[in-house]
C-alpha cells in the first residue's frame, strides 16, 4: 500500500507547541501512551503488520525548509531554537509497539522520551483511520466531488450563522484527500460570501501552509495529564498554566480546562491567570452548562466574560455549533473547532472513534518506575486510564462531591 503520511507538518499545531514546551520544561521526562478504540473495532487480518510498516515510513519523513519558513512566519511565538530541533528530528519505529489479538482488536503503544513520542499521536491516528478504509475497501466509496459541495454548504451555514470556526479534523479523517477537500471548500466559501462568521484556519500545519491559512491550536489534555502524573492532580492545572505562561509569555493563551473537571480547575483558576489567558476551551460536558460556569467564574473575579474567547470543540456538528453560537452571543467571544464532522462525514461511512492517551510518566529516565495518570473529563464515557488510577485521582480531587 502507498505511504499515507508524506509531510512532516501533516500534523496538528498543538503537537509542535507542546513539544516545544516539553523540551523547555521537562526535557528528560519519559512517558507511555496507549491506543483506545471506543468502538471496539475488529480490524482486518494483517492490519497491525501494515500499520507498523506505515510507522516505519515515518522515519523518512523530515521537515523541509519551506515548512520551517512558513512556521516561522505564522507562529512567531515559537522560539527559533525549536526549528533546529525539528530540523534534526527523526522518527524511530522502535518507540512504537503494535499488535493484533486473535479476534482482530488492535493494540498500539508508545514509550520513550516525551519530547520524541509526543510527535507520534496525530500521525498514527490519521494512519489508522485512513488505513482502515483502505483495508476494508470503503475508500472506494468516498465521493470527493460531492464532499466538496457538502463541505462548502457547511461553511456557508456556519458563516451565515455568525460562527468563527476552524478545522480540527486531522486525527480521525477519512483520508488526507478528505481533509484537503474540506479545507479547500471552506476556504473557497469564505472567500466568496459575506457574513458575520468566518473560516479562520486549520489545526493542520501542512494544509495551513498549502492554502495560506492560519494554523490553529495550543495544547491537549496530555500536557496536564503528564504533570498530574508527576506532581498529583490537585495542582496540575495550576502548574500547567504557570509552565505554559512562562514558555509562551502570553501567546497561545487558550487553556484546556476539563482534564480533571470544572471543580478542581476553578479552584486553580486564580485572578492572575484568568486575566492572563485570553480564554478557555470546552471539550467535554454540556456546552451550555460549561459556558454558564465559565461566565459565572469570570464575573466572580470581576472580569467581563464578553472579553474572553471560549473555544467549543466537544463533538460538534454545524447544527450544534450554530445553537451554541446563538446561546453564547453576548456572553463571551465564542469560536468553534470541529473535527470528525468536517473530515469524515461521508454517506455510508462510519467514522472511527479512536484516541491515543498518555497513561504513565516518570520525571527522568533514571527513575526505576512510572507513575500512572488518567483523564477525567466532564463526560463519564471519556474517562481514560487504569480504573484504579481513575478512582485514586477522583478521590484526590473530590471529583464527585
Amino acid at each position: 500500500m502507498r505511504q499515507i503520511i508524506t509531510h512532516f507538518t501533516d500534523d496538528d499545531l498543538y503537537k509542535f507547541t507542546m513539544c516545544c514546551a516539553v523540551i523547555e520544561n521537562y526535557p528528560r521526562t519519559q512517558v507511555k501512551y496507549k491506543f483506545i478504540d471506543r468502538n471496539d473495532t475488529v480490524y482486518p487480518r494483517g492490519f497491525a503488520v501494515e500499520l507498523l510498516r506505515q510507522i516505519k515510513f515515518l522515519e523518512n519523513v523530515v521537515i523541509t525548509d519551506e515548512e520551517i519558513s512558513f512556521m516561522r512566519h505564522k507562529c512567531p511565538y515559537i522560539p527559533d531554537w525549536f526549528y533546529s530541533f525539528l530540523k534534526g528530528f527523526r522518527y524511530d519505529s522502535r518507540w512504537v509497539s503494535v499488535s493484533q489479538d486473535a479476534e482482530g482488536h488492535l493494540e498500539v503503544g508508545f514509550e520513550g522520551n516525551w519530547s520524541n513520542t509526543i510527535l507520534l499521536e496525530v500521525k498514527v491516528l490519521a494512519i489508522i483511520s485512513e488505513l482502515y478504509y483502505m483495508f476494508t475497501g470503503l475508500d472506494k466509496a468516498l465521493d470527493y466531488s460531492a464532499y466538496y459541495g457538502k463541505s462548502e454548504s457547511k461553511a456557508r451555514r456556519m458563516i451565515e450563522g455568525g460562527c468563527i470556526f476552524s478545522d480540527f479534523g486531522t486525527r480521525r479523517r477519512a483520508s488526507y484527500k478528505a481533509q484537503e477537500t474540506c479545507i479547500r471548500a471552506m476556504k473557497d466559501c469564505n472567500d466568496r460570501i459575506a457574513g458575520s462568521g468566518r473560516f479562520i484556519g486549520t489545526s493542520n500545519v501542512w494544509f495551513a501552509m498549502k492554502y495560506d491559512l492560519t494554523p490553529v491550536g495550543t495544547m491537549a489534555h496530555e500536557f496536564i495529564c503528564a504533570i498530574a502524573g508527576m506532581y498529583g492532580p490537585q495542582m496540575a492545572n495550576y502548574i500547567a498554566m504557570q509552565t505554559w505562561a512562562e514558555t509562551y509569555r502570553g501567546a497561545l493563551g487558550t487553556f484546556l480546562f476539563d482534564t480533571y473537571g470544572w471543580k478542581i480547575f476553578s479552584l486553580n483558576f486564580s485572578e492572575d491567570y484568568a486575566n492572563m489567558f485570553k480564554g478557555l476551551r470546552v471539550d467535554s460536558g454540556d456546552n451550555f452548562k460549561e459556558l454558564d460556569l465559565i461566565v459565572s467564574k469570570y464575573k466572580s473575579l470581576k472580569i467581563d466574560p464578553r472579553t474572553k474567547q471560549i473555544v467549543f470543540s466537544n463533538g460538534l456538528d454545524v447544527d450544534k455549533a450554530i445553537e451554541i453560537q446563538n446561546y453564547a452571543h453576548g456572553k463571551c467571544l465564542p469560536s468553534f473547532g470541529i473535527g470528525t464532522h468536517f473530515t469524515n462525514d461521508f454517506s455510508g461511512i462510519k467514522p472511527m472513534n479512536i484516541v491515543i492517551k498518555l497513561v504513565a510518566v516518570k520525571i527522568t529516565e533514571s527513575w526505576p518506575f512510572y507513575c500512572e495518570t488518567c483523564k477525567l473529563s466532564e463526560d463519564i464515557g471519556k474517562y481514560t486510564g487504569n480504573p484504579q488510577t481513575v478512582k485514586r485521582f477522583m478521590e484526590a480531587i473530590h471529583f464527585n462531591e
